[in-house]
């Protein structure tokens, strides 16, 4: 039996599928997340050089909705420079499989 994830159109925001829809929302969300998950660890000028098409604040913007949506963990290295380095939560780690499951629909239908 389906899961009505949609249910009454009135409570469309209080739905699972809404919540994961704004975790998520935005045009360069996943493709951050999936980056960090294949680094593991990985410092911010690391991952720009990484996606190369985004820029400095676009990027900043997504790292930071990331880290607020507890997706990926920011953590400060007292030193100079300082070292920023991001990782994946374990929440953002539990949506890597739905990430893939993406993937194998896109490359299932892209022709």
């Amino acid at each position: 039996m389906e899961k009505d994830c949609l249910k009454k159109v009135e409570s469309y925001d209080k739905t699972g599928f809404n919540y994961t829809m704004s975790l998520i929302n935005g045009k360069y969300k996943l493709t951050v997340l999936y980056a960090v998950y294949r680094h593991k660890i990985i410092r911010f000028n690391e991952l720009q050089r990484y996606l190369n098409v985004i820029s400095h604040k676009t990027l900043s913007n997504t790292l930071k909705e990331l880290e607020k949506d507890n997706l990926i963990t920011r953590k400060e290295h007292s030193q100079i420079p300082p070292k920023v380095e991001y990782s994946l939560s374990e929440k953002g780690k539990s949506f890597i499989p739905i990430l893939y499951l993406m993937c194998e629909w896109g490359e299932k239908y892209i022709n």
